[in-house]
């Protein structure tokens, strides 16, 4: 093949990051259906903020014709000279945990639209095994008229970006590749391997990268679930789970997680797809899907301790005045896809009380336009009956907490970070 150029298609959080990296190689496409993102990205603009304005406008080119550089686009006319495609779109679940591949087909549909004979079509979206050559191949043969392994190729190249994470940044994180032939497989590997300075591992087939992808978030679920297990059961014995957890884990093969509310667009949705496809083949995964209600259910769990202990010091819940730190699904990022916040945050306003929110990290229009909420980008002036700290951002640490609180009020550390009492935690 000819010198790669290079089509990103989606520009979130994994996708711009990606595109960036290999702008610095090679011309790269960037393409996105939204406007606004295309326009805010064009100005040297990241409000992902997964990369930084400076580094983002080192690599942005003003036309698509560049020997290496970065341009971002809605124009589909724009990636037809392209010969590599990269699809990076969200994978997420309905309202009854079933997988969502409504992104991929529609961006398997924008690709089939310009592809070319020769062309690669890499998939980074998380998926559940076969999604790549059982799904989104016969679109990309459908809206082109190319035959799949002789006109065209495909390769599965799972995202590892972990949205905030500046020091595991994806040129520093190792890249998994696979490809629809051995050659084509050796050929993707090439390509990330120019720019992956963290090296990269060949799968031996699309099938194996893929499955890869799914039990690396299912297992870190898993054990995330389990310490939210412990969390409750010291709870009730009144022990500081937190404590426990430094104690066992000096020992040097005990695995260090923490309890928390476990949201996001990885950990919380990759074990449904995987337990989409098992149950397909006639098995009940049961390990995977208790995992999975354990931590779903978290948020119902913090709330009716916040109210109990709010009960225990006669604090009247309905019309309570109530703070929420946080609302993204973790901490120091933007990112509020699929965050468990607002499942504390719902069970809360259940019981009547009155919830104010305060993160300086979320997007107010954002917040509003995905789950109907208000929130605020400043410490609010004024007192609360209880405070519940959610998200561990930094922000939170430099806060004069009691200051907010009315004098007997509630304050609950779902994460466990501050060095101040408090009457309940994780």
């Amino acid at each position: 093949m000819s010198t790669p150029k290079i089509a990103v298609i989606g520009l979130g959080y994994v996708g711009l990051p990606l595109a960036r990296l290999f702008a610095t190689k090679y011309p790269v496409i960037g393409f996105d259906i939204n406007e606004e993102r295309i326009k805010e990205l064009q100005s040297g603009t990241d409000s992902t903020l997964e990369v930084e304005d400076e580094i983002l406008q080192q690599v942005l080119s003003d036309t698509p014709q560049m020997e290496t550089g970065l341009y971002c686009t809605n124009q589909i006319e724009n990636i037809s000279d392209c010969n590599y495609y990269i699809v990076t779109v969200p994978t997420p679940v309905d309202h009854t945990n079933r997988p969502v591949l409504t992104p991929l087909y529609k961006s398997s549909e924008t690709v089939g639209k310009v592809l070319k004979k020769g062309d690669v079509v890499i998939y980074e979206s998380t998926v559940y095994p076969g999604v790549t050559e059982e799904e989104c191949v016969p679109v990309l043969e459908r809206i082109s008229g190319l035959k799949f392994n002789e006109d065209f190729y495909v390769g599965y190249s799972p995202e590892r970006i972990n949205p905030g994470d500046k020091e595991h940044t994806v040129e520093k994180i190792l890249k998994v590749t696979s490809g629809s032939t051995p050659e084509v497989g050796k050929q993707v590997d090439r390509l990330y391997a120019s720019v992956i300075t963290a090296g990269t591992h060949l799968a031996p087939s699309i099938k194996v990268a893929e499955a890869a992808k799914v039990i690396e978030n299912s297992q870190r679920d898993i054990n995330i679930a389990f310490v939210n297990e412990l969390a409750k059961i010291f709870n009730l014995m009144g022990i500081d789970t937190n404590a426990v957890l430094e104690a066992a884990g000096t020992k040097w093969n005990f695995l260090p997680f923490k309890p928390g509310l476990v949201g996001g667009h990885c950990i919380g949705v990759d074990p449904y797809y995987l337990a989409q496809k098992a149950q397909e083949y006639g098995y009940h995964p049961e390990i995977i899907l208790a995992g999975r209600r354990m931590n779903d259910g978290m948020g119902k769990y913090v709330a009716s301790e916040v109210v109990k202990l709010m009960v225990q010091k006669d604090i009247k819940i309905k019309g309570s005045k109530m703070l929420v730190l946080g609302i993204t699904f973790k901490e120091n990022c933007p990112d509020v896809r699929n965050t468990k916040a607002v499942d504390v945050i719902t069970n809360l306003k259940s019981y009547g009380a009155e919830i104010h929110i305060y993160d300086p990290w979320a997007s107010k229009e954002e917040v509003n336009e995905e789950y109907g909420l208000q929130i605020v980008n400043q410490v609010p002036d004024e007192k609360f009956d209880t405070i519940v700290l959610a998200v561990a951002h930094k922000e939170f640490l430099n806060i004069d907490l009691r200051a907010l609180l009315n004098e007997n009020g509630v304050l609950y550390d779902v994460k466990g970070i501050l060095k101040c009492k408090v009457e309940g935690r994780l």
